[in-house]
């Protein structure tokens, strides 16, 4: 097995923030039937979903600094995603008055993605601005 096997291998990072997506989707819906008796539980996946999802993507903006990453795996779908959860979420929150209360982390979560997925397309236009410089 290569030594830089987790820093390089894209799949990998992308596999396992596929899979943390799913567990914390899962786990937020679970939240939201049981009358958040997962809110501890879900403060913790938050942490570790937010830094899973941080390394793949500071990763994948290095390597493509570098000219050693050209794969193109739009984040705007998981941005979809959370988007519409948390406007479902909401939604309900408002609807069930004091039988929910949509959890800080989830908010916090959805706020992080937003904000990498700007600083990633700000770093992809920079990328193109100066690569279509050096030609």
């Amino acid at each position: 097995m290569k030594k830089d096997f987790l820093k390089n291998d894209f799949n990998f990072w992308r596999k396992l923030i596929n899979v943390w997506s799913i567990v914390f989707f899962i786990a937020i819906i679970t939240d939201f039937l049981k009358g958040n008796a997962y809110e501890e539980v879900l403060n913790a996946m938050a942490t570790i979903y937010i830094s899973v999802l941080a390394i793949y993507v500071s990763n994948k903006e290095f390597e493509r600094w570098y000219d050693k990453h050209e794969e193109n795996h739009p984040g705007e779908i998981f941005v979809v995603i959370w988007s519409v959860l948390i406007f479902i979420l909401f939604l309900l929150d408002f609807v069930c008055g004091v039988a929910y209360k949509l959890p800080n982390s989830v908010v916090s979560a959805y706020i992080a993605v937003l904000t990498i997925l700007v600083i990633t397309h700000k770093s992809k236009t920079l990328y193109k601005l100066k690569k279509g410089r050096r030609k």
